[in-house]
C-alpha cells in the first residue's frame, strides 16, 4: 500500500550516483569508506558531507580515502591502488570498510568486486556507484542500502518493533521525521528497531532482520524493500506517512502487517490532527492559490493532494488572487509535518493580507 501520496521518484532532480551512495554508508560510524577513483571525487563529497553536518549541528568528520587515482592508473588500471588504500584502510582499525566505485573506474574495467572479496578479517563491501552507467543519487542511495544489508542475516525472531529504511540524511528535518514516525509507532506499541541507515555501528546491522515490518522513506525505495523481504522475510510500508488521511491509512497499514488492530490509535491520531489543524483557526477562510517551487515540480499530484486535503480542513478558499502557496518538497511528514507545513502558510498568508 502506498500510504505517502508524494511522487514515486524522488531522482527527478538528477545527481550524483556517489554521492547517494555516501550518504547512506558514511552513516555506519565506525567505517571507512574508500572511493576508488580520482582524488576529485572525493573531496568534493567530503566537503559536502563534512558541510551538511556542521549545518545539523553533528561535528564528526566523514572517515573517507581515496585511492587518488592518476592518468598512470586510469591507463594501466587501478586495482593495485586499490588494494593499497584498502590496507589504508583497514590499519584505522574499521569494523568495516566501503568500497565506492566512480565512473571513470567502472569505465576502465577494474574488477573491485573481486579486489573486496579478499579474505582480511573485516568485512570489505562494495558499493557500484558508477553514475556514466545510467546512475544518479537515488541509484547509489538504493545500491548502499542493499550492500550493507548484506552484513545482516535472518534473525532467530522477530520483535514487535520496526525499521526506519532509507531516511534521506541530507534533508533538513530528518531527525524531526524519524520522531514523528517514532510517535506514530507508539500509537501502535510498536518500537524503532534500527534507522537503516543513520548513526548506526557496523555490530547493529545484524539486528535489521529481527524487526516485524520495514518502514520505507520513499516509494523509490521499493527494490530495497523488495530485496530485504526476500533476504530477510520482514514485509515493508513503502512510504513514510504524508496528508491528513495519509497518516492514518499509514497506521492502519503498519497494524495490518503487525496483527494489531488500529482502531484506537487511528481515532487518537484523527483527534490529535483536529487538535493540530484548531491551532490555525485563525487562518480560516483566508484565499491562497497554490504554486509549484520547481518548474518540474509543476501538477505533482502528491503535493496538490496534501495542499487541497489541508485547505479543505481549514476552509481556505482557492484563488488566483490568494496568497502563493508552494507545494511541498518532499511532502511533510505525519500531523507534525503537516503542523510546520501550516506555520509557513499563516506566514505567507499574513504578509499577503500585510500587502
Amino acid at each position: 500500500m502506498n500510504s505517502n501520496p508524494s511522487p514515486s521518484n524522488s531522482s527527478r532532480f538528477e545527481g550524483c550516483t556517489l554521492t547517494g551512495a555516501l550518504s547512506v554508508t558514511t552513516e555506519v560510524r565506525d567505517a571507512v569508506c574508500v572511493i576508488h577513483g580520482p582524488a576529485g571525487c572525493t573531496h568534493h563529497n567530503f566537503s559536502l558531507l563534512h558541510a551538511t553536518h556542521l549545518s545539523n549541528d553533528r561535528l564528526e568528520v566523514p572517515r573517507l580515502l581515496s585511492t587518488r587515482l592518476t592518468e598512470n592508473g586510469i591507463i594501466f588500471g587501478g586495482e593495485d591502488a586499490l588494494e593499497e588504500t584498502i590496507a589504508q584502510a583497514l590499519s584505522l582499525s574499521p569494523a568495516s570498510v566501503f568500497v565506492l566505485s566512480t565512473c571513470i573506474v567502472e569505465t576502465i574495467g577494474d574488477d573491485v568486486a573481486a579486489v573486496c572479496a579478499k579474505d582480511r578479517g573485516v568485512p570489505v563491501i562494495p558499493v557500484p556507484t558508477a553514475g556514466f552507467l545510467g546512475g544518479v543519487f537515488e541509484t547509489g542511495v538504493r545500491n548502499a542500502l542493499s550492500s550493507v544489508a548484506s552484513l545482516a542475516g535472518p534473525a532467530d525472531a522477530k520483535t514487535l518493533s520496526a525499521n526506519l529504511v532509507g531516511e534521506k540524511n541530507l534533508e533538513y528535518g530528518v531527525d524531526e521525521n524519524a520522531t514523528e514516525i517514532e510517535r506514530l509507532l507508539s500509537r501502535l506499541g510498536i518500537a524503532i528497531n534500527l534507522r537503516f541507515v543513520r548513526g548506526l555501528e557496523t555490530r547493529d546491522i545484524g539486528r535489521l532482520g529481527s524487526a516485524a515490518v520495514n518502514i520505507l522513506r520513499e516509494p523509490a525505495l521499493r527494490p530495497v524493500g523488495e530485496d530485504l523481504e526476500r533476504r530477510l522475510g520482514t514485509p515493508y510500508v513503502d512510504s513514510f506517512p504524508a496528508g491528513l488521511t495519509g497518516t492514518c491509512r499509514f497506521l492502519e497499514e503498519v497494524g495490518r502487517i503487525c496483527g494489531i488492530d488500529a482502531t484506537a490509535a487511528v481515532e487518537e491520531e484523527r483527534a490529535h490532527q483536529a487538535e493540530m489543524l484548531g491551532q490555525f483557526d485563525d487562518i480560516a477562510g483566508s484565499r491562497v492559490h497554490f504554486q509549484s517551487p520547481h518548474p518540474m515540480l509543476r501538477g505533482d499530484p502528491g503535493a496538490e493532494a496534501i495542499c487541497t486535503e489541508c485547505a479543505e480542513a481549514l476552509d481556505l478558499s482557492v484563488d488566483p488572487d490568494g496568497a502563493a502557496i508552494p507545494f511541498p518538497y518532499p511532502a511533510p511528514v505525519g500531523t507534525a509535518g503537516l503542523g510546520r507545513m501550516l506555520h509557513r502558510w499563516r506566514v505567507l498568508i499574513r504578509e499577503k493580507q500585510r500587502g
